[in-house]
């Protein structure tokens, strides 16, 4: 845990924190997320539809998106094909989602997304995939 958290502060301290972009319409969950992550090091930079969530991929070029699946104007699936598509080098992305269904995951998976996680999910389980995806 001190390992962790001296990583944390020296990637701070070289300004070369990981980007995020948090793209979901549930303030709550923005909130959470952005705590937990700011907690650890990270730069949250947050979306609140999918319309919003591309164009701030586009100008601001994350390390990593955390998409929800279900949101006005434009849904998680369509942002997702749309990052796929236009990113040379791909955004690493989960996608978060409160949907049961297995033809979604499997979808979502067709389309290249890194890590799926289902709603509700314990914080641990969400850094942990960020740290991984982000190491």
């Amino acid at each position: 845990m001190a390992e962790e958290k001296a990583a944390d502060l020296d990637q701070a301290a070289e300004g070369k924190r990981k980007r995020i972009l948090l793209v979901d319409d549930d303030p709550e969950i923005i909130e959470s997320l952005r705590y937990a992550l700011e907690a650890k090091g990270y730069e949250i930079l947050v979306a609140r539809d999918g319309n919003q969530g591309l164009a701030l991929a586009e100008r601001e070029t994350p390390d990593l998106v955390i998409l929800d699946m279900m949101m006005p104007k434009r849904s998680g699936f369509l942002v997702l094909e749309r990052l796929r598509r236009t990113h040379l080098a791909p955004i690493r992305v989960i996608m978060i989602t409160a949907n049961e269904g297995s033809r979604h995951k499997a979808y979502a998976e067709m389309l290249g997304v890194d890590d799926y996680i289902r709603k509700p999910f314990g914080m641990d389980r969400l850094v942990e995939s960020v740290q991984r995806l982000l190491a």
